[in-house]
């Protein structure tokens, strides 16, 4: 027996029952009488039908609350990030920001161990930061008070701070270190070929006296790199002026058209190079030392402002003798003066702080002397370690293993010996200024022509050339004074005279003896060759004027000092010392990139009438 079973049901879940009760509470239905009261639906009302929805007027309004007040906190947020991004820009580019010091230069320190690779990583941090525009500068302008500036070598620089050789061997961010607000700064130092320089590790920290030991052996790219990222630096600038990029718009900028100095490429600074010879030429070959300079100079001297021969560098493993300086020095003021450039660099020389004996001292202002140097860089890294801690700062036993480490010691300690330094080269530059030659306007002999007649000869012969023309003057006559005032006061031939009568048939050419009016002579022996004072064959003529120059006097020489300067008063003392500027190093590795800028703070307030080392008013 066949039973029909039902169909299977599905059973709905009880949830799936739920969530639909849900919905229609939440979307209830419209009543019986609604639908019957409608008038789209109601086929008894008067009313038009219409598919209009009518909702209610509140939900408009608050929609546009809603989005006013979401509107006014996005732009208030908005707002906020813009001025916290820009105080940010303005603060981190600062140099004047605490966070440089006090942030940077101690995270470096963490970070890398070794001193030279915190040295390269904050190189390149801040070659970075220039490209992107985000490089730290100095804000405030205190240079543009003028309470600063000094005159150094025909310049005027917007202040006496520097920043010395080291920082920067390679040339790589000489234009983001003067946004750090120095006025002069010194790259190098260059070799004329590459090398490697000492092995590593060859810098040494020692934080508790803020100094630095290093053997880095002038490590060195080459002059031929380094002229390269110079001469790519003068060629942008003159893109940017809108010269071109080629080497015509790079010699408008190198003769000074831009305005500006051809090495710094900024007005009131100045760029120094600093050059040395290779390690592997021997030092007494003073031939092939003479060539190392040379060839440095050839390269890199059209791109600098101040050439610096560094004749001190205590880690090279030799050291210059005097006595060859001077024709070391000659050779290099001899190349500087070749230079393809109107105005040519200045040199100077960057002396040692172990040869500070009054015999070495004058022995080396003499050969400054005798080679037209400059001036003098004082001074450099010492090899000493006499009297160079002192008991207030105790070294740690790590500390007492670095003090031990061959190399050039730099840092607070050395600012006695630099002012020392600088008052002995002051001193005895100036007393060899006084004992130069005095120059000789005219020579101990006569001159004389060719034909051998003296120059009283010459005066006689001119008495008689006046005498001569005297005939030809117009008489003071009632006839002469009608005449009109244009005309000549002596007579004139015919054939030069524009308001005579007779004229030149124009078909009888010139002779030789009587040329055109308006022919005149194109040099000086042409000149005289034509007049009736000197034989026209006189090959003396040119030389007429030599004896009429007079020997210019010698300059006072510029002193750079360079060594433990970290302040403003340091600055001040070096300066009343004898020098120009004072280039600062280790101070600026403790100190960070607001330290030209914390310094010149100092000055000018110390500056200041009625301050602390400024100038007093009084009645």
């Amino acid at each position: 027996m066949v039973f029909n079973r039902p169909p299977k049901t599905r059973a709905v879940p009880l949830l799936s029952s739920l969530a639909a009760v849900q919905r229609y509470a939440r979307h209830p239905q419209p009543s019986l009488s609604a639908i019957r009261c409608s008038p789209a639906i109601n086929p008894f009302s008067d009313k038009p039908r219409t598919n209009a929805r009518f909702a209610s007027t509140s939900q408009p309004v608050l929609a546009d609350a809603r989005s006013l007040w979401t509107r006014s906190k996005n732009l208030l947020l908005g707002t906020s990030i813009g001025l916290l991004v820009a105080f940010g820009y303005y603060y981190i580019t600062d140099t004047r920001a605490s966070v440089h010091q006090w942030l940077a230069v101690p995270s470096l320190r963490w970070i890398y161990e070794d001193a030279e690779e915190a040295h390269e990583a904050g190189t390149k941090a801040l070659k970075t930061l220039y490209e992107l525009g985000l490089h730290p500068r100095e804000r405030g302008n205190i240079d543009s008070a003028g309470n600063l500036a000094v005159e150094v070598f025909g310049h005027r620089l917007a202040n006496p701070i520097g920043i010395s050789a080291g920082l920067d061997k390679g040339a790589e961010i000489p234009t983001p270190l003067f946004s750090l607000g120095p006025a002069v700064v010194e790259v190098g130092g260059v070799t004329p070929h590459p090398q490697a320089g000492n092995a590593k590790p060859r810098v040494f920290r020692l934080p508790s006296q803020k100094a630095l030991i290093n053997r880095y052996g002038l490590n060195s790219d080459g002059a031929d790199v380094i002229a390269m990222r110079l001469r790519q630096r003068v060629r942008e600038y003159a893109y940017a002026m809108g010269f071109g990029t080629d080497e015509f718009a790079e010699q408008r900028v190198l003769d000074g058209e831009a305005g500006v100095p051809p090495g710094s490429l900024i007005e009131g600074k100045l760029l120094a190079v600093q050059i040395a010879k290779n390690t592997t030429t021997p030092d007494d070959d003073i031939e092939a030392v003479q060539a190392d300079y040379v060839y440095c100079v050839e390269a890199l001297a059209k791109y600098a402002d101040i050439l610096v021969v560094n004749i001190s560098c205590p880690n090279t493993g030799s050291r210059q003798k005097v006595e060859p300086l001077r024709n070391i020095l000659t050779s290099v003021v001899e190349a500087a003066k070749k230079v393809n450039r109107k105005t040519k660099p200045v040199v100077m020389v960057k002396v040692s702080p172990d040869e500070d004996s009054d015999a070495q001292v004058s022995s080396i202002c003499d050969a400054i002397w005798e080679s037209n140097v400059d001036g003098v860089i004082v001074s450099n890294t010492t090899k000493r370690r006499a009297d160079l801690v002192s008991g207030e700062h105790r070294l740690s036993i790590q500390e007492t293993a670095v003090m031990a480490e061959p190399g050039g010691y730099s840092g607070p300690q050395l600012f006695d010996r630099t002012v020392a330094l600088v008052k002995s080269y002051r001193r005895i530059l100036d007393d060899g200024m006084t004992s130069r030659p005095e120059p000789v306007s005219m020579p101990t002999q006569e001159p004389s022509t060719s034909d051998g007649s003296s120059s009283n000869q010459v005066a006689d012969q001119i008495e008689a050339t006046i005498q001569r023309d005297q005939g030809h003057f117009k008489d003071a006559a009632e006839k002469a004074d009608k005449e009109p005032n244009s005309q000549p006061l002596v007579r004139l031939p015919a054939s030069n005279d524009p308001f005579s009568a007779e004229t030149s048939d124009p078909e009888t050419p010139l002779s030789p003896a009587s040329p055109h009016p308006r022919q005149q002579p194109q040099t000086l022996p042409d000149a005289l060759s034509q007049s009736s004072l000197l034989p026209s064959s006189s090959p003396a003529a040119p030389a007429a004027s030599s004896y009429i120059l007079q020997a210019e006097a010698p300059k006072r020489k510029v002193i750079f000092a360079s060594g433990g300067i970290s302040n403003e008063r340091q600055v001040q003392e070096v300066l009343a010392a004898g020098s120009s500027i004072a280039l600062v190093y280790t101070a600026l590795v403790y100190g960070g990139v607001g330290t030209v800028s914390s310094i010149k703070g100092g000055l000018d307030e110390m500056k200041r009438p009625g301050r602390d080392g400024g100038v007093e008013r009084t009645e």
